[in-house]
């Protein structure tokens, strides 16, 4: 057996790069799947550029790029469960590792592969980073697109306003592409349960932040009509097949990190912390995951603070969540092979030089356990449930994460003519028993910050006002 360096869980030999002309691009592993004795890995380019695809590992960890690899811009992984094969990029494979490639999707960016609502037996959904959304059918390979979801989800019209409204433009010198500061369609992820599919668009930049522009969805399709639940950046969507089949999703608004819920029939809406702004524009999010890393245990990627978190609800809640670490690693995906923690990341990417001191496009794996994620950077974060929003009296705002953080500080503004109450709540239990904590007056226009005793926490914290305010509500935990 050959001997392999390994620093720190990296294994420079299965280091993965393209191509550097006709342009520099990226390099970024969008998939990893656990499948016939072998690690396989997807791995994406930008909207341009050579090099890159499918690889497989074996347990000596011994790799070779696949001669059914294509390049593309591919991140979406799925088992198959009546075919017995996992698709991975335009890829399927079947359980002898025997892999054929579906040319009606190649030529698309693909974010999500997901179960088909009416003949999962056979066919199968893809999503597209720009929207389009197709329909594959497994025997064939006939491929049909149903819907261009920017124009579904009311997205290509308020993109194409903003980007009249945009003062400023650059022209790429690569694609003639327009890539100033405005919102683009980019759809990240998605999922089929509970009778209907689920998908995730990340779109947000300086319009979204302003509240010019809200370009960011998670909607849900029942097979007739669609649906939109949220209309701020999502980047993620999934869930299991049992124990209620609840659908997790994840995203951010400029307030918070935002965890949605799916849970007998209702979405539940909780507020996070962001543990850094690198992961606030809709480019810096390739693309955080929601994982089960062992066995019935998740691990939630979301604005740089991994969390643990239960997928099983109780009475009809989600309390089980508890931070791990925070980091600044782009981490496309992560999974568990031959015992061990493996994470993909995108790490050197020049991108047609607009990072002038980077230079040759890779990515490489992590190997390493679950409980190694401790030893990262601690949790800590900030955000709220409101900043300068216009709330009303007597409606709570939504629950924040308060568990699992030392220090902790709340910070309040109101901007009205007369003082207004703040009512602290708190849920100990995470099932929803809210209990008044305190109540802080804030004085017209006025600013107050109240710190929590040392070693105080709950599950979640909320906040009520007496009276109708433009309200900041806003915690910082160090």
């Amino acid at each position: 057996m050959t001997q392999f360096n390994n620093v720190s869980g990296i294994f420079p030999h299965l280091s993965v790069s393209a191509d550097v002309l006709p342009f520099r691009t990226e390099c970024g592993i969008g998939g990893l799947m656990s499948w016939a004795d072998r690690l396989w890995m997807i791995t994406y380019v930008a909207h341009y550029g050579e090099g890159s695809g499918l690889y497989e590992i074996d347990h000596n960890l011994n790799m070779r790029k696949h001669p059914e690899s294509v390049v593309g811009t591919y991140a979406n992984r799925l088992i198959h469960s009546a075919s017995n094969s996992i698709i991975i990029g335009p890829h399927i494979i079947d359980h002898k590792g025997n892999v054929r490639t579906i040319d009606g999707v190649k030529d698309y960016r693909l974010a999500a592969t997901m179960e088909h609502l009416t003949d999962p037996q056979n066919k199968v959904y893809f999503l597209s980073m720009e929207g389009p959304m197709l329909e594959v059918d497994l025997n064939t390979f006939k491929t049909e697109v149903l819907f261009d979801l920017t124009e579904e989800l009311a997205v290509a019209e308020k993109y194409q306003n903003a980007m009249a409204k945009a003062s400023t433009m650059e022209t790429d010198k690569i694609g003639n592409n327009v890539i100033a500061n405005r919102p683009q369609p980019h759809f990240k992820a998605g999922h089929t349960a509970a009778g209907r599919v689920v998908v995730a668009n990340n779109t947000f930049s300086e319009l979204d932040h302003t509240g010019e522009h809200q370009g960011g969805r998670l909607a849900e399709w029942d097979g007739k009509q669609w649906t939109i639940v949220q209309r701020t950046a999502f980047n993620e969507v999934t869930g299991r097949k049992n124990w209620g089949e609840v659908i997790f999703a994840t995203g951010w608004d400029r307030a918070s990190a935002i965890m949605m819920a799916f849970i007998n029939g209702e979405w539940q809406k909780y507020r996070l912390p962001k543990a850094s702004h690198n992961f606030e524009h809709f480019w810096q999010t390739e693309w955080p995951r929601i994982r089960e890393i062992e066995t019935e245990r998740y691990m939630m990627d979301a604005s740089g603070m991994f969390y643990e978190l239960t997928p099983v609800p109780f009475r009809n809640k989600i309390w089980g969540i508890k931070p791990v670490c925070s980091h600044i690693r782009v981490i496309a995906d992560y999974t568990c092979w031959k015992g061990m923690m493996v994470m993909g990341s995108n790490q050197t990417s020049p991108v047609g030089d607009t990072n002038l001191v980077t230079g040759y496009p890779e990515s490489n794996l992590w190997f390493g356990k679950p409980d190694d994620l401790w030893q990262w950077g601690k949790p800590a974060g900030w955000g709220g449930p409101w900043w300068e929003e216009e709330v009303k009296a007597n409606l709570p705002s939504d629950p924040y994460l308060m568990t699992g953080f030392d220090k902790k500080v709340l910070h309040l503004t109101q901007k009205s003519e007369d003082e207004v109450t703040f009512k602290l709540e708190v849920d100990f239990l995470g099932d929803g028993s809210w209990v008044i904590y305190d109540r802080v007056k804030v004085q017209a226009d006025g600013y107050v910050h109240h710190e929590f005793p040392t070693g105080f926490s709950a599950h979640w914290i909320r906040v009520t006002p007496d009276l109708d305010c433009q309200a900041t509500a806003y915690f910082i935990y160090t």
